[in-house]
């Protein structure tokens, strides 16, 4: 066990004035607008330590973890700690009906032990920029829209290149407050990244579906990965050669533990968050878009879990893909009850009445903001009327029977072919790259699954589309089979290449275009998109009209009131949020502590439900009590609240106290405020965080992985009540008791 370092704290007793948390998605190069209230809250950290470019920083041990997560470094040889959930398809990538990760967990004894995971890579921000001025150089009022967005094209090419010449950055500009500024981040990307440890199911996802987006919450929700790198430092693709990343910065962990009332903080990529949709939007997500997905979802989970239940390889192969579906099926269940019992919508419109009651009295504003409200409202009577079709390709097809997507793939091959004059090395390179995508396709696809898909998801499309923007293909299967899409869905895979590798390879050794445009899946997919492209160019022009609308209405909203520090929407950029350790009250008459324990484990077990079955080494370690160091007066705490703004892409996100130690790792929102993304609530809006104390329990005596935790650094801080009868602070360190 590595020694715990200990610091001494000397508290006045008393407490200052409450200081309310604070909403917001806060840009971390701008934080010193935050910088006093989060002071107030408890920070002991400047700007520089939290955001800088030059030295080390918070920053640089936050890294975006594959595409849709994030994760922090937290050891000087480039350990990462993110979510069980974010690590949950490289970890099912590299099980097997022999070596079941999901179910047995993995724990790395040695280096050499830990498992290259394909296709898996991290991003660290090296920098980030406020290039408004830059982008919009050159663009004038007058110019068409074409010519706008040409201009701002060729600006922000040339701030990339400038950012990335000469390096092996990547860099992106993403716009915020909907085009009113904009925003340059440069990154570094590792893609030599390996599994180190993670717990069983049983731990890591306890609760699974059933406890999703609820508190209470006793879900040890984490998995550990380490980044590779060259012998020079810089990424490089795996080799056995390659070194551990020595890091910038990683963040020492507290073994002191949280109470309510602690200050705490995020850095985090949160994904997207729509904090100033109109009221138009609110109203078609409410009646509309929400109920659309929840319905289609539903189904689709109904069929995988069909298929998973009766195979247990399948649902080592669908476990992933379920519990993706399964996340945001809920979420939108939640969402809409969320924005209904909140009066979203209505407190929304009393909004715009404030704004429009704003233009009425300022006329250089109405002139310059007049058109924001009308241009968003004409929008939404347009998109309104397609929106169950774009829902339904996304959902049903694009997301929906997988032979259609991989069959789309197919679309370069066809055209290349189409082409006279295509050079056969361009169509050697393309067949190649289709090879090289057999083997992951179908690693975890099972035809029979599929073929239910295929049938349930095209009915569906077929029955809730409006029939004047369906394709007529799909209108003339729908005769051929007489409504029967079982019989129609059989055709398909009976007829099609796509659902067998070795055919798809067969066909990829002497490739004919004949075959291509023939086969009934590459017939389908062909149709159903090219669908949705016609639809994307009939709504072209009203996705224009709501951006300028939206884009008018945040900067009117923003004059309109200059003294307020807006933040901007989260597009999986890095964002800062800040808040308190918290309870909260979910509804009359009841209260919601802020933490969990394992007794509450103890009482959810039932070993007849895989969500809730708990392993007999833990239960051991519950019963004799024997929590070694990570234990809070004979308890074991699980999970705890914050009233922190995040949503998903913070998922794997460190919680971190006022002096920047780790103190725990979000990985939820609660139920009752799934309407968050739209419209923060205080009072009720929780962030649902796996205690770091756990984490490490979990490691050390449940895993018995103390190489791990021998490359930690692990702080505990001893609460002292001044006493001028005591010795002084530094007699006190002398004589510091180690645990």
């Amino acid at each position: 066990m590595k020694k715990l370092a200990v610091l001494l704290i000397v508290f006045a007793i008393g407490f200052g004035n409450q200081v309310k948390a604070d909403e917001g998605m806060w840009i971390p190069l701008l934080i010193n607008k935050n910088i006093v209230k989060m002071q107030k809250l408890g920070l002991k950290l400047s700007t520089e330590d939290i955001y800088s470019v030059n030295n080390s920083s918070l920053k640089d041990a936050i890294v975006i973890f594959g595409r849709g997560c994030t994760g922090e470094i937290i050891s000087p040889e480039g350990l990462i700690l993110t979510n069980h959930h974010c690590g949950y398809g490289s970890i099912q990538k590299v099980s097997s009906p022999e070596h079941n990760y999901l179910d047995d967990g993995f724990w790395a004894t040695s280096k050499e032990e830990e498992i290259p995971i394909e296709g898996l890579s991290v991003k660290f921000l090296v920098s980030m920029q406020d290039v408004t001025k830059e982008t919009l150089n050159g663009v004038e009022e007058d110019m068409s829209k074409e010519d706008k967005s040409a201009t701002k094209k060729d600006n922000i090419k040339g701030l990339i290149e400038q950012a990335t010449n000469d390096t092996h950055y990547s860099a992106i500009v993403e716009p915020m407050f909907a085009g009113n500024e904009y925003y340059l981040f440069v990154y570094e990307t590792f893609t030599d990244i390996r599994l180190v440890g993670t717990p069983p199911e049983s731990i890591g996802k306890f609760g699974a579906d059933t406890d999703n987006w609820m508190w209470p919450r006793h879900t040890g929700d984490f998995s550990m990965f380490r980044v590779y790198t060259g012998e020079d430092g810089k990424p490089a693709e795996y080799s056995a050669e390659n070194m551990p990343l020595k890091p910038k910065h990683y963040l020492p962990i507290s073994v002191s533990g949280v109470k309510e009332g602690d200050f705490s903080m995020i850095l985090g990529n949160p994904g997207r968050t729509q904090r100033y949709l109109s009221s138009f939007g609110v109203n078609l997500a409410v009646n509309q878009s929400n109920m659309t997905i929840v319905k289609i979802r539903e189904e689709k989970l109904r069929i995988m879990k069909e298929g998973m239940d009766a195979d247990e390889a399948v649902r080592l192969q669908y476990a992933s893909k379920y519990a993706g579906t399964a996340n945001y099926w809920k979420y939108f269940i939640g969402q809409t009850k969320g924005l209904k019992k909140l009066k979203v919508k209505e407190n929304k419109e009393a909004e715009e009445a404030a704004f429009t009651e704003w233009l009425n009295n300022n006329s250089h504003a109405r002139e310059k903001y007049g058109n924001a409200l009308v241009y968003i409202e004409e929008a939404y009577d347009v998109l309104e009327q397609y929106n169950l079709a774009n829902w339904y390709f996304r959902e049903a097809v694009y997301r929906g029977s997988e032979i259609l997507k991989y069959a789309n793939s197919f679309k370069n091959l066809s055209a290349l072919f189409a082409e006279k004059e295509t050079p056969e090395a361009d169509i050697e390179k393309e067949i190649s790259n289709l090879d090289e995508n057999i083997s992951a396709h179908f690693k975890n696809y099972n035809v029979d699954i599929d073929r239910n898909m295929f049938a349930s998801m095209i009915l569906m499309y077929h029955q809730n589309v409006p029939l004047d923007q369906q394709p007529v293909y799909l209108l003339e299967m729908d005769k051929k089979f007489k409504g029967d899409y079982g019989a129609y869905a059989d055709y398909v895979f009976d007829k099609s290449i796509f659902d067998n590798p070795n055919e798809v390879k067969e066909f990829l050794s002497k490739p004919k275009h004949k075959i291509l445009e023939k086969d009934p899946a590459f017939v389908a997919a062909k149709t159903f998109f090219e669908s949705y492209k016609d639809l994307k160019a009939k709504t072209k022009d009203t996705y224009s009209k709501l951006a300028e609308g939206e884009k008018l209405y945040i900067a009117g909203l923003r004059e309109m009131n200059p003294d307020v520090n807006y933040y901007p929407d989260a597009n999986f950029t890095m964002r800062l949020t800040y808040g308190t350790v918290e309870g909260y009250h979910p509804s009359d008459a009841v209260y919601f502590n802020y933490f969990t324990t394992m007794d509450g484990i103890i009482q959810k077990e039932d070993p007849g439900n895989w969500e809730f079955t708990v392993p007999e080494k833990l239960k051991q370690l519950y019963n004799e009590e024997d929590f070694g160091a990570y234990g809070d007066d004979g308890v074991m705490k699980v999970c705890f609240l914050t009233n922190h703004d995040i949503t998903g892409g913070n998922s794997g996100s460190p919680v971190i106290n006022g002096k920047g130690e780790l103190i725990g790792l979000a990985f939820d929102g609660n139920w009752e405020a799934m309407s968050g993304d739209i419209a923060f609530e205080n009072k009720i809006q929780r962030t649902i965080n796996v205690d770091i104390r756990y984490v490490l329990f979990v490691i050390d005596k449940f895993a018995g992985a103390k190489n791990i935790i021998d490359e930690l650094t692990l702080v505990k801080t001893i609460p002292v009540i001044k006493d001028y009868a005591q010795p002084d602070e530094a007699e006190l360190m002398k004589g510091a008791v180690v645990d």
